[in-house]
């Protein structure tokens, strides 16, 4: 998985400061690891559909509706400020703020790993203590933004005004989809992340293309879903609707507190 931040070097810093402390993290906190996964949610298809999915971790994903094929290729996202939160907190407030732990300000820019594959994207040091959500957002670099974003854009400068980027093909023909979508993400953990100190715990995304180029079964042309195309809206909201978070100590990209009803292990 390619993780890139142009010239803002957080994770490389985290990842040192891990290092540092082989892996324990200093009294009172513990390492935890943060990955992202395509594997599809442990559910059947939505009612009247006939989507279906050919997976195999690392290469492209097909889906069909018995009409249309949808190839996905390569999926790019730029994510800032993941944070985890305290039970019994409101919201994460501002960078720093007690009431939660960070994980990545950012912005970074993410591959996912195609074919229903799950990857570690960082690991760090956080408090011990129980966390009930996962916060971050989806973000689109300004490039007359602040320094952080000018920085991002020096090293993608295709990235300007851009949060998600997929490529692919639709029966056949390539396609190039692209969002400026902005959009704060609080993903409940149930149950809460217990994070005990001393103990390596892993956080997965999950994030379901299966659904994103998806209308009532049908699958949708990627490109009527760009900027003022008919099917931008439907794509946005399907996007938003797909992301999912929960503990993988394992990291299979499946649920551990849920994984005999998820067919797991």
């Amino acid at each position: 998985m390619r993780i890139s931040l142009g010239s803002h070097l957080v994770i490389a810093a985290t990842l040192a400061t891990v290092a540092c402390n082989d892996g324990a993290g200093p009294r009172g906190t513990a390492p935890v690891s943060l990955a992202l996964s395509t594997r599809p949610a442990p559910v059947g298809p939505p009612a009247g559909s006939a989507i279906s999915a050919s997976l195999q971790s690392g290469v492209p994903e097909t889906f069909t509706d018995g009409t249309n094929t949808l190839v996905i290729s390569s999926v790019e996202l730029v994510l800032r400020e993941v944070e985890l939160k305290r039970v019994e907190e409101t919201d994460c407030g501002t960078p720093g703020d007690d009431a939660c732990e960070e994980f990545e300000t950012g912005p970074i820019l993410l591959d996912l790993p195609l074919g229903g594959g799950t990857e570690r994207v960082f690991t760090t040091n956080i408090a011990a203590g129980t966390y009930d959500e996962v916060e971050f957002e989806l973000h689109k670099p300004e490039d007359d933004g602040n320094a952080v974003d000018r920085d991002f854009l020096l090293a993608h400068p295709d990235f300007a005004r851009i949060s998600v980027r997929a490529r692919g093909t639709f029966n056949g023909a390539d396609f190039t989809y692209t969002s400026d979508l902005n959009a704060d993400q609080e993903l409940p953990l149930a149950p809460p992340l217990v994070v005990s100190e001393g103990a390596a715990t892993a956080l997965t995304l999950r994030v379901d293309l299966s659904g994103w180029f998806l209308s009532g079964g049908t699958l949708v042309d990627p490109r009527t879903a760009n900027k003022g195309g008919a099917n931008e809206n439907l794509v946005r909201d399907s996007i938003i609707r797909s992301f999912d978070g929960f503990r993988d100590n394992d990291e299979d990209g499946l649920d551990d507190d849920h994984e005999d009803s998820d067919g797991g292990h």
